[in-house]
């Protein structure tokens, strides 16, 4: 999978909202409800990387993975960053972006869970 093909993923999950902040941040965010559950690196010389929280069993595992490390900052909260995209798999890589989007979704309230789920609903 390219970053083009794992951007169009990231925005195709219900409720996706994609933000770009400029500088000093320089990152494209992915969230749910407000909820951070991926982002890539938009400038040199970490450009798109990508990144995203993992679950604590696969943290230790997935870092020992040449191409993949803690995440600068977000490393403590077990989020990891993909080097390059291409050299997962992309089955993996649609699973750990699944697993972080799903631990978004389960820390919004019942409420916004249903907002979202309307909102995504087909019209017509």
């Amino acid at each position: 999978m390219d970053v083009a093909a794992l951007k169009r993923h990231c925005r195709s999950l219900p409720g996706s909202v994609e933000q770009r902040y400029a500088d000093p941040a320089n990152i494209l965010t992915y969230a749910v409800g407000g909820k951070r559950f991926a982002y890539f690196k938009t400038s040199e010389p970490e450009r798109w990387r990508f990144s995203f929280k993992v679950a604590p069993e696969r943290f230790l595992e997935l870092t020992d993975q040449p191409g993949i490390k803690p995440a600068r900052w977000l490393g403590i909260h077990r989020w990891i960053t993909v080097v390059d995209v291409a050299s997962v798999p992309t089955t993996e890589l649609k699973a750990l972006v699944a697993w972080s989007y799903g631990y978004a979704w389960d820390r919004l309230t019942r409420r916004q869970r249903a907002a979202i789920l309307t909102d995504d609903a087909p019209t017509g």
